[in-house]
Parts: structure tokens; sequence; C-alpha cells
């Protein structure tokens, strides 16, 4: 479902979906409004402004609770922080670009994709083990073999040097278990070993195996740690 109240965004939404052949558009509004009594369609993926006549993409949002996946598309980049706050799949930020475009639908693949082979974290093993379902396997993984978790709505990618494991729980509940206590969340998408970070800039980290991760502006503080520890060995 698309919902833009400019006629050429729609269009131009309109056109880099259909580049797409797993995805078809089911039904396109210029007002949140109109769109309310089709809430009950089946519908996977919302693409919706955040700033309409009437009722707002936001407020839209939180009725269309059915719907999985939401996109905000908005030239008002001061309502993405709300908007993440509604557990939103991304914000792209207008005038639509087909690069930045694509990477929100690989999110999306990437997204469904761990929905239809979601594994489950079932038990803690010890203090240096989980154990994880994987099909009717079970796993177990070192808590010192994750390099890091990935967020993604309500998943979590945990990422050892041999796989990516996808779980069915959110990366906030994670880091809220004790076996999780060595790691920090440095983006709203990742949470990384402390030991494992080898240098810092003011975007990002460098973890061991040369793997760079962003640094999100509210969790700088969160990076603190890594300042002190460098003052202190020289």
């Amino acid at each position: 479902m698309i919902i833009d109240d400019n006629e050429l965004d729609r269009l131009v939404l309109h056109h880099y979906i259909n580049q797409y052949d797993h995805i078809e558009i089911v039904a396109s509004f210029d007002s949140a409004e109109k769109a309310i009594p089709y809430l009950d369609l089946p519908i996977d993926v919302l693409f919706i402004e955040t700033k309409l006549p009437g009722m707002s993409g936001i407020e839209f949002c939180k009725l269309a609770y059915k719907i999985p996946i939401c996109i905000f598309t908005s030239a008002h980049c001061e309502f993405a922080a709300e908007a993440f706050e509604l557990d939103i799949l991304d914000f792209i930020k207008k005038p639509l670009k087909a690069d930045r475009f694509h990477h929100s639908i690989q999110k999306l693949f990437d997204f469904l994709e761990m929905k239809e082979k979601s594994e489950c974290l079932d038990i803690l093993l010890g203090e240096n083990n989980i154990k994880i379902k994987e099909g009717s396997t079970i796993l177990q993984i070192k808590i010192t073999d994750i390099l890091y978790l990935e967020a993604l709505k309500d998943y979590t990618r945990i990422v050892t040097p041999e796989k990516k494991h996808c779980i069915l729980d959110s990366i906030g509940n994670l880091l809220h278990q004790n076996y999780f206590d060595s790691f920090v969340r440095i983006h709203r998408s990742y949470a990384v070993p402390k030991y494992l970070i080898r240098s810092k800039t003011p975007h990002e980290v460098e973890l061991t195996h040369q793997i760079k991760l962003p640094i999100g502006r509210t969790y700088k503080n969160n990076l603190a740690f890594f300042d002190t520890h460098n003052q202190q060995s020289l």
C-alpha cells in the first residue's frame, strides 16, 4: 500500500516498486483517511509519507497494526525519531533516489527472509553458551564467537565468523539478558562485544576481522568506556 498526497512522489514510488517482480501494489491513496477502509486487506508493506493532509502518516501507522512492515518516504526528517518509535523498517528521505530505495528494498527482502527462516532462541546453556534451534537441529553458540548482533524489526541476526543465525527476538530484549553483558549498543541496528572493538572514529567502530559498523548519534555515550580505556592504556 502507498499513501502520499504528492502525485509525482506516488508515481516515482510506483516506478521504483514495479521494477521488483516480487512486489505488487495493491492500493495507492493521496490521503490516510481514504486508506482506512482497506486496513483489513492482506497487505505486507506500507509506504507512507509522514506529513499528510488530515490524518498524519504517523497516526495512520498506529492504526495499521495489522500491516507488519512500514517504510516512511518523507521530506520531513524532523519526524524520523517519532517514526522509528513505531518500530518501522526504514525512513527514506525525499527526493527518492534509486540507490537509496534499492537499499531499503534489500532490507525488506532480508526481513522477509529472516521471518520465513526464523529460528528460536531457546535457553541459556551456561554463562558462555546459548542454544539455538535451527530446523530440527540444536546448535550451541559460544558468546565469545559472536562478532555482533544486527537488529531487523522483531528479529535479530547473530553474526559469527562461520554463519549468520536469525532469531525471533528483538536486540533490545537480548541485551537485557545477563549473557550479553559484554555487549554494547552502538546503533539502533547494531550491538557489539566491547572486547572486539579495535578502533573508533566519530562515526564508526572497527572490530576484529576488519568489520566496520556505524555509530548512531544517540548511542555515542555508550562508547565512552573505550576512550577511557585508551587513555588509561597510554
